[in-house]
Order: C-alpha cells, then structure tokens, then sequence
C-alpha cells in the first residue's frame, strides 16, 4: 500500500523526522503541533533531512511533498489514509489525542504511534470507533535515517492492520520488524535501557567518564552492531564450532556477579550533574546542530560503505540503503504529474472513501 496523504500528530524530535521521511519521499503531509515554535522546529529538521537526502542522492532528489500546519488534529487527519502520531509518552495525552485521531480520521486510514514503551492494548482503549487500527510503530532517531521501525498490536489490533503498516513503512524505506508478543518497551528499547542502566552505573562509581565509555563503545562492539547484530557476532566469535561453542564457553561467566544490571543508581541531582557535566566537556564544544550533522554524515557513510559490501548487494543496512536509494532515484526521475481534472479529484477522493480490508477480520 503506498500513501497518498499522511498525516503527523506531534512535531517533535522524532514527530518531525517522519515529517521529513514522508516529504522526501513525496508524499503530501499535513500536521498538527500546539506548540507556537512547531514551525521553526519542524523547520530545522527538515534542512538537516535534505542535507543527508543530498549526500545519499546526489544527482538529485524527489519533489518534496507540501506540508500543512492544521488548526486542529481533526483537520490533520481528516483526509489522511496513514497517521502517525508522536505526542510525549503520557498515556493519558495518548488517550485524549487517540479518541480524537479515532472521531475524525477515515474508517480506512492506519493509525501508528511512536510511543517508545506504552503497550497498545493500553492505547487503544480510548479508541472507540475502531481500534483494530491501531499499531505502535517505534522509530529510532533519527527517523529520517534509521531504517528500522518496530511493529506492534495490541489485543484488539487486526492482523490486516499489521500487514498494512508493513506495506506502509516499507513503502518508504523502512525495516518493518514485528514484534511476536506485546511487551512494554518492545525489544530496542529493552536492549538500550539494560545497557543505558549499566552505564550510569560505571559513570557514576567513577569506572570511567562519559567520553571514555562512549569510546569504548564506538571503537570496538558498535561498529561490530553496525553491521552484524548481537548473536550474528558471537557466533562469529564461536570459531568454527559456531554459536554452540560460543555459549558453552562464556555462557557460565553470565552467573557471575558482573553486573549491576537489576539494580538501579538513585536518579538524583548529584547523578545528573555528574552525567550533564562530564557531557558538556565531551561535546559542548559543538551546538545541537552541529552535533546531528555529524551524527547524519556518519549514518549516510556508514550505509553507504554497508551499500558495497557482499558484490555490490549490500549487506544490512546497506542493502536496504542500495534499494531505497534506487527508489528515491526513481521518484527524482519522474516528471511533476499533470494537475488532475475535476471529474478526475471526484473519482479519486470516492475511491479513497471506500473502507479498506485491511482493517476488517478476526482480531488478534
């Protein structure tokens, strides 16, 4: 299924980064931000967007689609066949902003949430009309970028609701991964919590500073992650005899009392100075946007050289690169479409009116 209109609740980090996704790939966007700065904001990712799009497609890019900024989150949605919404991870706003996305929005459209933790189940109820919708679908900043976005459904979710999302996410150059069960903080988020934890933890007991564990992730096992995950490497690490041997070889080292894993610093002030000052000697040296441009160079460096590997097909990230490269190519090659005849807007927005199947059949 591929998106006519879309439409974006929240304007955000990561809310204006599917702005920028969907734009760049052409597809009409209109959003709704009560925040009096959502402009500029918006605005600034979105120059940060075209910046990495240019260095992934020099040659040029597509015809951007055209952005509104709606009154209301009833005039987003109104016309909207994909929403995604972004607002901050209080479940009671999710509530209020999901009934009113539910009230107006089309019987056929797919709505997705980027909550990073809430289960759906927990969303949906506020969704009277027609929660069988719904699914989370959680980026990872930024969105415009990182290709992965996990799926998933909750308890009243229809599984031709997930296969939609699928098709919608991958349309746009996305890794669709669906999560088989529904859990709080899905499974990047788990995985970044345990190691986000640990860190703390040896900054805080003064193992080591915030520049120097981010070394040690960045110059060994990170780039490792970049282009194999966890168990692809240890098997790797197994020699010949494989994962088998792996486990059989560090698998008792995981009894012993290395971690401090369950077991949580006191968030306190002394914490966070301690975390928001060794920060600020690391990277205050360069702004916010500094930062995310050198952050975007590396992504777009590090796919392209993925893009290369296995005879020119890619590997990873970098074969996913290679076909959404192709794509956005092929978008930037087309000639801007004719503009449509009345009878032919008539018929267009009729076909669009009718409900899809996507969302009709047996719940999960």
């Amino acid at each position: 299924m591929t998106i006519a209109k879309a439409a974006c609740i929240g304007g955000g980090v990561i809310g204006a980064g599917w702005v920028a996704r969907l734009l760049l790939n052409g597809i009409d966007v209109a959003i709704y931000d009560p925040d009096p700065e959502a402009k500029r904001k918006v605005g600034e990712v979105m120059k940060g967007a075209r910046r990495a799009y240019k260095k992934m497609l020099p040659n040029g890019l597509p015809k951007e689609g055209r952005l509104t900024f709606a009154r209301t989150i009833a005039d987003a949605v109104a016309d909207a066949d994909f929403i995604q919404e972004s607002v901050p991870e209080r479940l009671d706003l999710k509530h209020r902003v999901l009934a009113e996305i539910d009230l107006h929005a089309p019987a056929n459209s797919i709505v997705g949430s980027s909550t990073s933790g809430i289960k759906p189940t927990d969303m949906q109820v506020a969704m009277k009309k027609h929660p069988e919708r719904l699914v989370v679908g959680h980026p990872f900043n930024p969105v415009y970028l990182l290709p992965l976005v996990e799926i998933v459904g909750g308890e009243q979710t229809f599984p031709e609701a997930i296969e939609v999302a699928k098709e919608i996410y991958a349309s746009i150059g996305m890794k669709p991964v669906v999560i088989r069960k529904e859990i709080e903080a899905f499974v990047g988020d788990r995985l970044l919590e345990a190691a986000w934890r640990e860190a703390l933890w040896l900054v805080k007991d003064g193992i080591c500073s915030v520049e120097e564990l981010d070394d040690i992730m960045r110059y060994s096992f990170g780039i490792r992650w970049a282009q194999m995950g966890m168990f692809q490497v240890y098997r790797v690490a197994g020699g010949e005899a494989g994962m088998r041997h792996f486990m059989a070889q560090f698998g008792p080292c995981l009894k012993w009392p290395w971690t401090k894993l369950m077991d949580v610093p006191e968030f306190n002030d002394e914490l966070v100075d301690l975390i928001a000052t060794q920060s600020d000697e690391q990277s205050g040296k360069w702004s916010i946007r500094e930062l995310e441009k050198i952050r975007d160079d590396n992504l777009v460096a590090i796919m392209e050289a993925l893009s290369r590997q296995n005879k020119g097909r890619g590997w990873g990230a970098g074969e996913l690169y290679n076909g959404y490269t192709k794509q956005l190519s092929g978008l930037a090659a087309k000639k801007a479409p004719a503009l449509k005849s009345k009878a032919q807007k008539s018929a267009a927005t009729a076909k669009a009116a009718k409900p899809v199947k996507a969302v009709k059949g047996k719940k999960r």
